[in-house]
């Protein structure tokens, strides 16, 4: 079965202070998001398709999309401000519409079950196979959910996506700034990391909730549209969302100050044998 990860990695990390996607990680350079494409073909997906902002084409394909060649198919979308909007652009808006716009950029190109993922983010192989697994059987929406305490950074706060869930289904989403080991959760807390399993019909959805939001925004210069607010609405007209989680460490940079951590763990993983050829 055609599996395709689709890969949000139009945005800037404003926090780490630059782009992130391209940024060496890995113990020969390699960025997050090699690894996370491994990891996905080794569970089955053969495509991937990266959602970015069309001037970054030709540095991202002389890095990230050279050697995503090398494990499945690689294409491109690009997130631009008047894709699929209904009316005229915001005058003086400079920001992107927001991760469900991002994957909504990417309807053309994906016409098969698919994952989408932050670009960069390490999830672990793990959720990558769970995630395939509900899709290959024929699963609809789903969500790879993390153990908060696995989430978390000692350099600052994180914002994470606290799941309410019920017998494997997901209830709802609700965004937590400001997180850290003192904030008063468990750290067994399931939290959303932005990595879904979607069916191609998703894509309608995605359409009708941009258009119901660039209609009703209160802020036309700075509302975004979140992939779990979209998901959120879809729990509400009765659809079930199951939850996949995993107990694989999260690895990422929201600060320059995490990024000897992030690569001493790739490092560890490159060591144990886990990333041969990468």
């Amino acid at each position: 079965m055609e599996l395709t990860l689709l890969v949000m990695a139009a945005g800037m990390g404003s926090r780490f202070g630059g782009l992130k996607q391209m940024a060496p990680m890995g113990p020969d350079g390699q960025a997050i998001l090699d690894f996370s494409v491994y990891d996905a073909a080794k569970a089955g997906f053969n495509k991937v398709v990266f959602v970015i902002k069309e001037e970054m084409l030709d540095d991202f394909e002389n890095t990230v999309g050279k050697r995503a060649r090398r494990l499945m198919k690689v294409d491109y979308a690009f997130q631009k401000p008047n894709s699929y909007l209904e009316g005229k652009f915001p005058e003086g808006r400079t920001k992107p519409w927001g991760t469900a716009h991002a994957v909504l950029c990417a309807k053309e190109k994906v016409n098969t079950p698919f994952a989408a993922i932050n670009a960069d983010d390490f999830y672990g192989r793990k959720a990558y196979e769970l995630i395939a697994s509900h899709l290959k059987n024929g699963g609809g929406t789903c969500m790879a959910g993390y153990l908060l305490g696995n989430t978390l950074t000692e350099n600052g706060t994180v914002c994470r996506g606290v799941c309410k869930t019920e017998n494997g289904r997901l209830l709802s989403v609700t965004e937590h700034t400001d997180l850290d080991k003192n904030s008063g959760l468990s750290e067994d807390t399931v939290v959303s990391m932005n990595f879904w399993g979607l069916k191609p019909d998703f894509f309608d959805v995605l359409e009708r909730e941009f258009h119901a939001f660039t209609k009703n925004m209160t802020n036309p210069l700075k509302d975004e549209l979140y992939l779990p607010f979209v998901i959120d609405n879809e729990i509400a007209r009765g659809e079930e969302v199951h939850v996949f989680v995993t107990t694989d460490r999260w690895h990422g940079v929201t600060y320059r100050e995490d990024t000897p951590g992030v690569q001493a763990a790739l490092k560890e993983l490159w060591k144990e044998g886990q990333y041969i050829g990468l």
